[in-house]
């Protein structure tokens, strides 16, 4: 299914609320560096929208670029209802210095129209 099957309400909105390097957490050796990142999706519509599933294209300093699709968030089918928000928080490991990150997210909304939200653009660098 491609994008273009959903529809993009413009009150369904993300946020990336923060992004932190965490060079303490344990990593693999091939990818050593831990970014977590923390992502508010509102609910401004006048429906509440049930999210399904994600899809994230990150593309690192080399130009590579990983493609991370699958049903649900964190676990979960969040609802959100009108004028809420779902905030949660989860990471990326990467082999590189920096790293761009963005996606959508899909669902349906409680006329069960397929819906979608983009996630933002955002960078991810190793400090100094």
């Amino acid at each position: 299914m491609s994008d273009g099957d959903f529809l993009e309400p413009p009150g369904l909105r993300v946020t990336v609320d923060r992004v932190v390097y965490q060079p303490q957490l344990e990593t693999p050796a091939d990818r050593p560096h831990c970014f977590v990142y923390f992502i508010s999706i509102h609910n401004d519509t006048d429906s509440a929208v049930t999210i399904k599933g994600r899809k994230w294209v990150v593309t690192n300093e080399r130009g590579e670029i990983t493609a991370v699709e699958g049903p649900r968030v964190i676990g979960q089918h969040p609802t959100i209802d009108p004028g809420d928000k779902f905030s949660y928080d989860s990471f990326h490991l990467t082999d590189t210095h920096t790293a761009v990150a963005e996606g959508s997210y899909l669902g349906v909304d409680a006329a069960r129209r397929k819906v979608l939200t983009r996630i933002p653009r955002f960078q991810m660098t190793v400090p100094g």
